[in-house]
């Protein structure tokens, strides 16, 4: 199970690292071929690697949340108002 955690991690890892990628080749002028401009390559990167982060962010949330390893006032209430 742990293997399995390890790969849907690794996985937004990597989305994540590509966008820093392209948003460093856009400083060195360095154009990749589905983006016609570097604006658009920069935010294409910055798009992924917020999305990686913020899953990456919420997995391990989820998880402490679950292991009671958060402060108070992110753990859940039990309120069925």
């Amino acid at each position: 199970m742990r293997l399995v955690a390890l790969i849907i991690l690794l996985i937004p890892i990597f989305f994540a690292g590509l966008g820093i990628k392209w948003m460093r080749d856009v400083i060195f002028s360095i154009l990749h071929d589905p983006f016609p401009n570097y604006a658009l390559q920069f935010t294409g990167g910055l798009v992924l690697f917020i999305a990686g982060l913020a899953f990456i962010g919420g997995f391990i949330f989820h998880r402490d949340r679950k292991n009671n390893k958060v402060a108070p006032r992110f753990q859940k209430t039990n309120d069925h108002g």
